[in-house]
């Protein structure tokens, strides 16, 4: 046998020993040396076509996120076909977790939390095999962290709809096993339902109060903005009702208990409602006033042996007919002294 053909041949395929799969043999006339030049390119170009294949979908699925790209089989056969499929496999085992936690974070971000990821991997024949090692912590991990927002949201939306839609007020959310962000957020929405539930109370007790009569009552819960707005409103009203109630009794007392005529209710501030209340009192009390006076004017004249006095002042009902009655009097007692 050719000593240098050998050297050539053992110089290549110590190349191909070291990863050097661009090493090719002369194939030149027939004989054994020819066939086995032609069988080692034949080896080193099925060795080189492998490692492209690997680098290039390497770089497609790793790089450029193409989860679907797998190495071409080609004329090959045996354990080069076997060495391609157990590649494909393998980049199929990696990928499908991968696309479960994609789709299940997906449905996530659109607002399905009904989504979970399957923590068995299918094969390309159909069957199944449970998830391990680090696949199934990850698995366990994004299922966990729907199951989290899912209760999250559960009692979030419990407490939105007590409190916000069906008026009942000191509902808490309560979530198991929260911590970090969740308890944080958790803790927030329950701090501003306590809160709305105590200035709600607090303004609730006070109305309830003013509308039983008593007066004595201030919304005293710390507020802040427009709640701040509407205690200040509440207590501001029961300030203005507290004025107008005592002026008005101490109107009444005066004019109708003590006989002291006169008296008007001053309420310095009300407008609206409150002040066409006020302006009525004062108006009954005026108007009493001068008809009482008209009328003592006149009795007292007739007491004193005046009879040329009549009552004028402007009444109706029974005060009208006081008036008249009075006149009538009158008009007979000095026909009377006149004969």
């Amino acid at each position: 046998m050719d000593t240098a053909a050998l050297n050539r041949l053992l110089t290549a395929l110590s190349a191909m020993r070291d990863g050097n799969f661009r090493k090719r043999l002369t194939v030149s006339g027939d004989g054994t040396m020819a066939e086995i030049a032609a069988v080692f390119n034949e080896v080193a170009d099925r060795n080189q076509q492998l490692t492209g294949e690997i680098s290039r979908v390497r770089r497609v699925v790793g790089r450029e996120g193409k989860l679907t790209e797998r190495l071409e089989t080609g004329p090959c056969e045996g354990s080069w076909a076997a060495a391609i499929d157990a590649t494909n496999a393998l980049v199929d085992d990696l990928v499908r977790p991968v696309s479960e936690v994609g789709r299940v974070l997906s449905a996530v971000s659109e607002g399905d939390l009904e989504q979970r990821m399957d923590l068995r991997s299918q094969n390309p024949d159909g069957a199944a095999h449970p998830l391990r090692g680090e696949f199934l912590k990850v698995g366990r991990t994004v299922n966990g962290l729907v199951d989290q927002l899912s209760a999250f949201t559960d009692e979030v939306t419990r407490v939105a709809s007590e409190v916000g839609t069906e008026g009942k007020l000191g509902g808490q959310a309560k979530v198991r096993g929260m911590s970090g962000s969740w308890k944080d957020l958790t803790d927030s929405v329950n701090t501003m339902a306590y809160r709305l539930t105590a200035q709600v109370r607090d303004i609730a007790l006070v109305t309830t109060a003013v509308a039983k009569g008593d007066l004595s009552r201030k919304v005293t819960v710390h507020v802040a903005g427009e709640m701040l707005e509407l205690k200040n409103t509440v207590n501001t009203m029961v300030d203005q009702l507290s004025s107008f109630s005592s002026e008005v009794t101490r109107v009444a007392r005066e004019v109708g208990t003590e006989g002291e005529l006169g008296g008007q209710a001053q309420v310095p501030g009300v407008a609206g409602v409150w002040k066409d209340l006020t302006d009525s009192v004062n108006l009954m009390a005026g108007n009493l006033t001068a008809q009482v006076r008209g009328i003592a004017q006149v009795t007292t004249a007739v007491a004193n042996g005046d009879l040329s006095q009549k009552v004028t002042v402007s009444a109706r009902g029974e005060v009208a007919q006081l008036a008249e009655t009075i006149n009538t009097m009158t008009e007979t007692l000095r026909t009377f002294a006149g004969r």
